[in-house]
């Protein structure tokens, strides 16, 4: 087995503890009973430790809870009751905009944070990230003669204008992202932003790239109406990002929903930058942002 397999197979374990005999469940963290889980050499095994989404040793906190001191990105950002946020309605769109943390480049690492959706908001966490200039979108839009005026807001009012898209050129980010929106319909898969490959690994999937090739399927991670239940909706959600090398593992609400094993050696990408992108209509919400390098 390559070590990405094998990474990837230990990935697909994550808080999935195996079951101990009926009427002999341990507490977290207690040693085996006498003569229950023996192998050569009569050592004894232990389920292992949970791990608490609150634990910050030896982790980089990227947000303040106050400022967005350390971000850059457009005056849509705003920090509201400890949270980053950022609202897009039909009168006043934002587009597809971004909010870059100046923090530097990560190359393996993990990265968790809580994040909540309102309204049919999309957005996700960007990481392994670049600036580069936004691709070119055509049409008028679906459901809409080229030329035709917009339809009107469900107020009323007219549709508003997104800002021009030179405007945002500065913070425009391509690659690796942890997708997330209000309606759950693609939370926690991997999406790669702007670079042609989109969806990638979709939720409840654990999938390989290879160059020339089209992404295969390694695996199901659960069915999707289990997978979906781990999202919660309107409420906060714990996102738990985990890139070493060429893997990389989704985590929501302590449950992995997707996996990617990037053996495409033409679209790879080995560090970048980390962010948060916004589209469509609502209002997206983020606090409690760590990072932790992995040597």
């Amino acid at each position: 087995m390559t070590k990405t397999a094998a990474l990837a197979f230990a990935l697909l374990l994550l808080g999935q503890q195996p079951p101990a005999p009926t009427g002999q469940q341990p507490a977290p963290g207690a040693p085996a009973a006498p003569g229950q889980g023996r192998g050569r050499g009569g050592g004894g095994f232990r389920q292992p430790d949970p791990i608490d989404f609150q634990e910050h040793d030896g982790w980089t906190s990227l947000f303040d809870g106050k400022t967005l001191n350390g971000w850059s990105g457009d005056n849509n950002w705003k920090v509201e009751d400890g949270a980053i946020t950022i609202e897009s309605t039909c009168e006043k769109p934002t587009g597809t905009v971004y909010l870059v943390s100046q923090s530097g480049e990560y190359a393996d690492f993990e990265l968790k944070l809580e994040m909540k959706g309102t309204g049919m908001i999309n957005g996700g966490v960007q990481y392994r990230g670049w600036i580069a200039p936004r691709a070119q979108r055509g049409g008028g839009g679906p459901g809409r003669a080229a030329g035709a005026p917009p339809a009107p807001c469900p107020s009323g009012a007219a549709r508003g204008t997104p800002p021009d898209a030179a405007s945002e050129e500065k913070w425009n980010m391509w690659g690796a992202q942890y997708d997330f929106d209000a309606g759950n319909r693609y939370t926690g898969q991997f999406y790669e932003q702007a670079t042609g490959r989109g969806i990638i690994a979709w939720k409840g999937q654990a999938v390989r790239t290879e160059e020339g090739k089209n992404p295969r399927l390694i695996a199901s991670l659960g069915e999707s109406d289990v997978i979906n239940s781990y999202y919660k909706p309107e409420d906060w959600n714990q996102l738990h990002i985990i890139a070493v090398g060429n893997t990389y593992t989704h985590i929501l609400n302590g449950h992995v929903i997707s996996i990617l094993v990037d053996e495409d050696k033409s679209k790879f990408k080995r560090s970048g930058i980390i962010g948060l992108e916004v589209e469509a209509t609502g209002k997206l919400f983020t606090r409690n942002i760590w990072v932790k390098k992995i040597q």
